[in-house]
């Protein structure tokens, strides 16, 4: 489903103390500033008013509803009036989608000629929300917490921001990854307990032939060959004679997206120690089909693929640009201490600082009997983010660390890929000893669009350890968090 398909659900908390005309307020409201926000521009998701639930059953009737809706990607509440919570805890309990405390009021600020107990009465948000609040923190429950004024637009905003976050679940939810083959050779990082990752996550990850894909090439026909070079003719400046180079990476992406599809699939894995009846290492192929949405990871890193996959479907429809990325060599002098980003084929043109090439040129690893045709171009500036999933046996641990893309300080001439230069945060070297201490891969998912937040709202909603990596973390610090934190997931 994209973005704009789901839903979310306002659930407004209230009682049958204060009599039915302020119930009749109290709905009439809360479907007011559910048109008004939607008509704001700043939800992704249309956000839809089901009811100002006043008992235990109303609660959990909608909350049952709700896990079975599969437009549903969580619910918002808020208590207009006091809503005694008790009557929360059985839906609270049973709840399995994202859930967001929305901590506003209906008025702006206090009236001082109309204020009087009637009006004391029905604007409780203040009192309610607490009540509210403390039953979720009683249960343990995960959420969010977003208060402020409805008509606000940075409110607003973080609701929106939220509203991505919590798609990104429902996206997780049914995400299934190809792997071609196994993963490089004796590499630790990118191993991984697929059950758990199901378990916690909702990833089914298997595995197909190498001959598989080469099977469904080879039926590829001309003509689909043909359509593909036409969208790459418009997308990209071809710099190469090798045409024949470039019409095989579109017979791999043809298949390879035959197959995804065919499987539901939304992202895939390979490397480049299995290319068994493959000419080339695809990477024209997999550049593009990253374009188009789907998530990849290199040397068969299926964790990172299924990663690059989400935070594309947190930032559909965002301009900025979502990659499969790796830290490839550092700059290292004093006061230019940068990392160059880069893999050996397949970064995602969305984070293009200009129109990409197409070039062949020899590569000098892996089984290609023919020099690859890729993608290369330079990566945009920005703030960004990188993101890498591992597995830490027995948990999973989501680290975040927060970047600056540059333009490259360099032309680099020789180097025939796609790359990215940025100065990590809080400095290179810190950043660096922050990053290998937290057990960060070398893989990772690079965003302009997805924010730290983002990744934190949803670790959060999936029940797994976060980390994050910012302009004021220390290695002391860090290793404290992280001692802490081992000792709290062992209680877990």
């Amino acid at each position: 489903m994209s973005m704009k398909q789901y839903e979310f659900w306002f659930v407004v908390g209230s009682q049958f103390l204060y009599g039915p005309q302020v119930l009749e307020t109290v709905a009439a409201r809360a479907a007011e500033m559910a048109d008004a926000l939607n008509a704001s521009g700043n939800l992704p998701c249309k956000l839809v008013y089901k009811v100002t639930a006043k008992t235990n059953k109303e609660i959990t009737d909608i909350v049952r509803e709700a896990n079975y809706d599969e437009k549903c990607a969580g619910i918002i509440t808020w208590c207009h009036t006091f809503s005694p919570s008790k009557m929360w805890i059985n839906g609270f309990a049973s709840l399995q989608k994202p859930y967001c405390h929305f901590a506003t009021q209906y008025n702006l600020e206090i009236p001082n000629e109309e204020i009087d107990m009637d009006f004391m009465n029905l604007n409780q948000a203040a009192h309610g929300d607490r009540e509210h609040g403390f039953i979720a923190a009683r249960l343990r429950m995960p959420r969010k917490i977003i208060a402020g004024y409805w008509k606000d637009e940075a409110v607003q905003k973080r609701l929106g921001s939220w509203m991505r976050a919590a798609v990104g679940v429902a996206f997780s939810k049914s995400l299934k990854v190809m792997r071609f083959g196994d993963n490089m050779r004796e590499v630790a990082v990118t191993e991984g307990d697929k059950v758990e990752v199901q378990t916690k996550l909702g990833w089914q990850v298997n595995t197909w032939a190498t001959g598989d894909l080469v099977k469904v090439m080879n039926a590829v026909t001309e003509e689909e060959i043909d359509a593909m070079m036409a969208v790459y003719t418009e997308k990209y400046d071809i710099a190469t004679d090798n045409i024949d180079a470039i019409r095989y990476q579109a017979r791999e992406e043809i298949a390879i997206r035959k197959m995804l599809d065919a499987e539901g699939c939304k992202a895939f894995a390979n490397t480049f120690q299995d290319l068994y009846g493959m000419e080339q290492l695809p990477g024209l192929a997999s550049q593009h089909l990253m374009a188009e949405g789907y998530g990849y990871g290199g040397e068969g890193d299926w964790k990172v693929s299924a990663m690059t996959s989400i935070l594309k479907a947190i930032s559909e429809g965002q301009t900025g640009g979502t990659t499969f990325m790796e830290d490839y060599t550092y700059h290292l002098v004093p006061g230019q201490e940068y990392s160059l980003g880069a893999h050996m084929l397949e970064v995602c043109p969305s984070v293009a600082s200009a129109k990409p090439r197409i070039e062949t040129h020899h590569l000098g690893i892996g089984m290609n009997e023919k020099d690859p045709a890729r993608l290369v171009f330079e990566g945009r500036e920005g703030d960004a983010i990188v993101v890498s999933l591992i597995d830490m046996g027995g948990r999973l641990r989501l680290i975040c660390q927060d970047i600056k893309c540059v333009k490259p300080i360099m032309e680099m001439p020789n180097l025939p890929v796609a790359r990215v230069m940025w100065r990590a945060m809080p400095d290179l070297t810190t950043g660096l000893e922050c990053w290998i201490t937290a057990g960060g891969a070398h893989h990772t998912v690079l965003s302009y669009d997805v924010t730290a937040e983002q990744m934190k709202d949803w670790a959060n909603m999936m029940g797994i350890e976060y980390v994050h990596i910012t302009k004021d973390t220390t290695v002391e610090k860090l290793e404290q968090d992280l001692f802490l934190a081992d000792l709290a997931w062992k209680l877990k």
